[in-house]
């Protein structure tokens, strides 16, 4: 359908037109479907582009959604040339089963299934056509399945017997069947949840264990008998599925575990899928089976030392392997750990076993050599589940209750006592353990110099969070094993560093492996076994340093000493001339240019900083002064190569020392002092603006300002509350920088329009206005003294900051850290600050809200803050809602709706969360709440059901539950006195008949196709379970499942009766809860048996 193009690329019209005249003839039920129009259209949908493609997917969209659409699938399936449009018709059939089959007539229903089912006996009754129409039959299957879950057993009760016995006529057509029975089995038993009701899945899951005999003796038959390999292995993949949920007597109490072992395990075809049985089976937990699981231990290792002799080296073997050969090795992994997590403890008990077990454990040390990080993981969790249960039989200490990380004595392996027992047993193992983690170790996040694919040395700068990961996983099971035998431990790392250093095993690789793992250890060694080590590594790894020539040797070293200095703060603590020599040797390496070295030395500094900052302000033996000094005299030359990230880094760490000073005379000294330079570049500027204001437009010094209160920012994170002597000196001149900025801004956007705020000049004075809002939010949240921050430094800020963002014209200029900044205030001041909420809504509320309530995507960082603003209002200021005028409390209301409906995830969550900290609020005061509930209560319940009802809402389902709990609750339990509808009171209708009626009125109105018995048991539901929130989610998935279909007269597939027999049983259970406190129950409730 390719169309004629006019010169200038663009389809002519005629075309379009002509496409949508063939397209009214397809959306034409009285004329007989034209095959080929349909195919040409399909056609479009997939190769054509731009208007046309629009045209042919509307067309395509509005024919599957015509009621009677699925009346020519048939047609289409049998004569329609193209694939793609047989999909498309199968995909038609598939809505109508999911959405109307209960509405169908009966024979509409039986025809659909005969029809269906004759095809896919047509389809896969020979091998070719199951191989060539493969994607076909799939989704053929797939719709016989969505037909099953509605039909079978009640409509269908002789299904399984149908497909058994055909399964005996064909080997493809048993084949195929078997696949069938598998989707069934995950349809049931893996997605249920959210897409049939529980008490539906319920009967499926029993009517599947009670018929399974049937399928079982299927699958046996064909295992024993069938010399099809196509069939066995569909066999196979089926009972895989089936394994997880059939009843154990199957697996245990019949042939299968030992014909898989020993009919299937060793051929290349089936191997794969029988150790993933295997590895299911081993995943069981039945100890009267145990037995059982010791014969498939030991069988299934015999097979395996035939099928992989114990010598083959794995690594090679996995890496010269075809795709087969390397999933075998990951499912070998995976059978070993599973089985070894589950019912290592059986083996290990028993000694005619212990060598059994030995292989296993050498098979897994083979393959934790295996370079592919997936087996790596599997192998990973086992090593740290084992290593830590013989740490915890005796813990650090002899059971002193120690920490784990912290200095003490390690357990010293006692011979005697019976616990060491098991250690003795894995000894060897966790020798060799031991060698490959250390050979292996993860990057950890703080090194940041890498070696990149192309072999250089470079600075890394995204994070690769699966590495993290990988390095806690190794660097926890790493601790462990030093806790298990220390002295091995560090044999191994001296022995590895010594051919580090003697160059044997010299490469980047290798080195970083070695001293990665040394700094994941510190803390698991006796202190002075700690000492002794690290002495050894530093002086080892310094003299290597000197040893290489080259500029990237010498990164990759630095990185090291920086790394593995950084992870021992209990050393340099204890050792300060070594923590002296140490911080000089980082300062040098902040004037080394090779990419990120100087990043990282900045990053040790601070961190060597925040775990000994009291040494560096104390007068050292042997010294005349404090380092703190000579820090602080030395800085401009110390920092002088820094870029300016990395000063604002090297600040913060000199505050940290700085916040460790005692004596506050002596504290605002070195504050003085450390804030020298940047006060001096900022008065110049103040002094030079005070003259001439056209100073704060030059670009030098906007950047120049943006810079020194970055370096503030950092110094007040560092310092905390004693920062406010700095804060003081430059408070008002900072809000005065601030408003000419505003005015700057304002007034270039007046001249240059909306375009001139991405310029450079003003980004930079945005800059200085985030960071100062940054600074106080910042300082405000570390405040020791709340009163004096809202009597001192509150005023001037509101006013210089408040008036700008509300007069603001162009709305893309206002700041949103205006907004944080409110809330990190209201947070930290909490009620102290309510008296200013009217005057901070005021400026902010109303202009900002106009800005984000057009649409759900616009000016999202505004979005964001102005929410959390008000959570933090609704949290700690809430009398001030209670005293704003009604007008405006309805608008705070809406907003918070509003805030909820968003399909921004984080947006919408904080809509919760307010609403519900709002509602709990309003629940402790005893008039206001009652205007609240009689003006607001049905509103918001309408509106939470819209969002409930939103597939684009189901993420937060757990918080929409616990809101509706709670709003059915506080009327079950006559929290809410006043009428909700006063007209019905005159009636002597009671708010929880009204709730009801309201709730069941609003759901029949939205869907119209449930039935009143179905709306019934929903609204019963919302009350009854309303104090068991899990259950209560459940329920309303129930309900979410039964929107999407149409039910027709016959609702028997719903369970609607075995439901509410459930809904009783759990209001009685409530009830019974309650009775147990005297004076809950009204005495006009209380049974008659118990009135004496």
């Amino acid at each position: 359908m390719k169309q004629p193009l006019t010169p200038f690329g663009t389809p002519v019209n005629g075309s379009m037109n002509a496409l949508s005249e063939q397209a009214a003839r397809l959306l034409d039920f009285s004329q007989k479907l034209d095959i080929n129009l349909l195919d040409s259209v399909v056609c479009c949908m997939y190769t054509g582009e731009g208007p046309q493609q629009r045209l042919a997917q509307e067309v395509l969209t509005t024919l599957k959604e015509h009621p009677e659409a699925w009346t020519r699938v048939d047609t289409i399936l049998e004569f329609s040339k193209n694939q793609q449009t047989k999909y498309y018709a199968l995909q038609i059939l598939e809505n109508v089963i999911k959405t109307r089959w209960r509405v169908l007539p009966r024979n509409q229903c039986e025809g659909i299934k005969k029809y269906i089912v004759g095809l896919i006996i047509k389809t896969s009754s020979d091998p070719e056509s199951i191989d060539r129409e493969r994607v076909y039959l799939n989704k053929l299957n797939m719709i016989l399945v969505q037909i099953l879950k509605r039909e079978w057993p009640k409509n269908w009760p002789s299904f399984i017997s149908d497909i058994v016995g055909a399964s005996k006529t064909n080997e493809s057509l048993c084949q195929n069947n078997m696949i069938i029975l598998k989707l069934l089995s995950e349809e049931v038993f893996d997605f249920s949840s959210g897409q049939m009701t529980q008490a539906k899945a319920k009967h499926l899951k029993d009517t599947m264990c009670n018929e399974f005999s049937h399928i079982f003796q299927l699958c046996q038959f064909v295992m024993e008998n069938s010399q099809n390999a196509l069939l066995v292995h569909a066999t196979l993949e089926t009972l895989l599925r089936f394994l997880n949920w059939i009843p154990l007597g199957y697996i245990f109490e019949t042939k299968l575990i030992s014909t898989l072992i020993y009919k299937f395990l060793n051929v290349p075809l089936f191997r794969n899928v029988t150790l993933k049985c295997l590895t299911e089976i081993s995943g069981v937990n039945a100890s009267h089976y145990d037995e059982m699981f010791v014969l498939l231990f030991t069988q299934t290792m015999a097979q395996l030392e035939q099928m992989l002799p114990p010598t083959t080296v794995i690594k090679e073997a996995y890496s010269n392997g075809q795709d087969d050969e390397q999933k075998f090795i990951q499912n070998l992994s995976l059978f070993l750990c599973t089985y070894l997590k589950e019912h290592g403890a059986l083996i290990e008990k028993r000694a005619d076993l212990l060598e059994v077990l030995h292989a296993a454990l050498h098979y897994l040390l083979l393959i934790s050599e295996v370079e592919e990080v997936e087996i790596f993981k599997i192998c990973l969790e086992y090593w740290n589940a084992l290593a830590s249960d013989l740490y915890r039989e005796i813990p650090y200490g002899l059971g002193t209750g120690a920490p784990l990380y912290v200095g003490g004595e390690p357990a010293r392996r006692s011979p005697g006592s019976p616990q060491s027992a098991r250690r003795l047993l894995y000894g060897p193992v966790l020798t060799k353990l031991r060698y490959i983690m250390i050979g292996r170790m993860a990057k950890p996040e703080e090194v940041i110099v890498v070696e990149n694919e192309q072999g250089e040395v470079v600075r890394e700068f995204m994070k690769d969070t699966d590495a993290i990961q990988l390095y806690k996983n190794m660097r926890e099971t790493l601790v462990y094993l030093t806790h298990l035998d220390y002295l091995d431990t560090e044999r191994i790392m001296t022995e590895k560093l010594h051919f580090q250093v003697n160059g044997t095993e010299w490469s980047w690789k290798n080195l970083n492996t070695l001293c990665w793992a040394i700094g994941s250890i510190s803390g698991a060694m006796h202190e002075e076994d700690e000492k002794r080590f690290l002495v050894t590594v530093i002086k080892d790894l310094l003299g290597l340093c000197e040893q290489k020539r080259g500029k990237d040797n010498k990164a990759i070293i630095a990185s090291n000493i920086m790394y593995v200095v950084g992870q021992y703060p209990r050393f340099l603590r204890a050792h300060w001339k070594f923590l002296k020599t140490v911080v000089n040797k980082l300062f040098e390496f902040m004037h080394e240019t090779h990419e990120g070295v100087q990043d990282m030395a900045c990053d040790t500094f601070i961190k060597i900083a925040q775990k000994c900052r009291r040494h560096f302000v104390q007068v050292q033996v042997g010294e005349a002064v404090p380092f703190i000094e000579e820090i602080l005299a030395n800085m401009s030359s110390i920092i002088y190569d820094l870029q300016p990230q990395q000063v604002h880094t090297f600040c913060e760490a000199v505050g940290y020392m700085i916040s460790a000073q005692a004596d506050q005379a002596q504290q605002e000294r070195l504050v003085d002092r450390y804030m020298l330079l940047p006060n001096q570049v900022w008065d110049d500027i103040i002094k030079q603006a005070s003259k001439n204001v056209d100073v704060l437009k030059d670009p030098d010094a906007v950047r120049q300002l943006g810079n020194i209160l970055k370096t503030n920012v950092r110094a007040c994170k560092a310092l905390g509350h004693p920062y406010v002597t700095q804060l003081g000196r430059i408070y008002l001149d900072m809000l005065n920088v601030y408003k000419v900025m505003s005015e700057n801004i304002s007034a270039a956007v007046a001249l240059n329009g909306e375009v001139v705020t991405k310029q450079p000049l003003i980004r930079s004075m945005r800059t200085v206005k985030k960071e100062t809002l940054k600074l106080i939010a910042g300082w405000v949240s570390r405040t020791s003294d709340p009163k004096m921050v809202l009597e001192n430094f509150i005023p001037p800020l509101l006013d210089a900051v408040l008036l700008d963002y509300q007069r603001c014209t162009v709305p893309a200029a206002r700041e949103p850290e205006v907004l944080s900044a409110m809330s990190m205030i209201v947070h930290r001041l909490e009620g102290f600050i309510t008296c200013e909420i009217p005057k901070i809504f005021d400026a902010v509320f109303e202009c900002t809200l106009s800005m984000i309530n057009k649409d759900f995507e616009e000016f999202p960082e505004h979005r964001t803050n102005f929410f959390l603003l008000l959570q933090a209002v609704v949290t700690h200021c809430f009398p001030a809602l209670l005293s704003i005028p009604p007008a405006q409390f309805k608008l705070v209301l809406d907003s918070i709706i509003w805030a909820f409906k968003h399909t921004m995830r984080n947006v919408a969550d904080v809509g919760l969360q307010i609403l519900y900290q709002l509602l709990q609020n309003i629940g402790q005061e005893e008039v206001a709440s009652q205007s609240f509930y009689q003006t607001y209560y049905t509103d918001i319940m309408q509106h939470l059901f819209s969002v409930v009802t939103d597939t684009s809402h189901t993420a937060g389902l757990s918080m929409q539950a616990s809101i509706l709990a709670y709003m059915f609750s506080i009327v079950e339990a006559n929290k809410v006195t006043v009428p909700l509808n006063p007209t019905m009171q005159a009636n002597g209708i009671t708010n929880v008949v009204y709730v009801q009626d309201f709730v069941a009125n609003l759901l029949k109105t939205a869907f119209s196709h449930l039935s009143d018995a179905q709306v019934k048991i929903t609204v019963q539901g919302f009350f009854n379970l309303n104090q068991d929130i899990q259950a209560f989610k459940e329920h309303l998935r129930d309900f979410l499942v039964q929107i999407r279909e149409y039910t027709g007269e016959d609702d028997s597939d719903l369970f609607l009766e075995e439901r509410e027999a459930a809904l009783r049983q759990a209001e009685e259970e409530k009830r019974k809860i309650r009775m147990l406190v005297p004076g809950i129950l009204n005495p006009h409730e209380i049974p008659e048996e118990m009135q004496d």
